[in-house]
């Protein structure tokens, strides 16, 4: 799940939870609305963390000159 599919859910379940008025008798809206914002929030949080946390450096990225330069005199 990326983060724009997170912020998505939780907007959506912000809409169900606090702005629909309707309501079924097999479904409680509020309660679908409160369980994409939980669903979204998990996925925000996940996203976050494989975003920043996880990434490492391609070390086939670096650049040899820079290798030389850190090397003692």
């Amino acid at each position: 799940m990326t983060i724009g599919s997170s912020l998505f859910l939780i907007t959506v379940g912000a809409i169900l939870r606090y702005a629909v008025a309707d309501q079924w008798a097999a479904v409680d809206i509020p309660t679908v609305g409160l369980i994409l914002m939980i669903a979204g929030a998990f996925g925000l949080v996940l996203g976050l963390y494989l975003t920043f946390v996880r990434r490492r450096p391609d070390p086939s990225l670096e650049d040899p000159a820079l290798d030389r330069r850190r090397e003692p005199y």
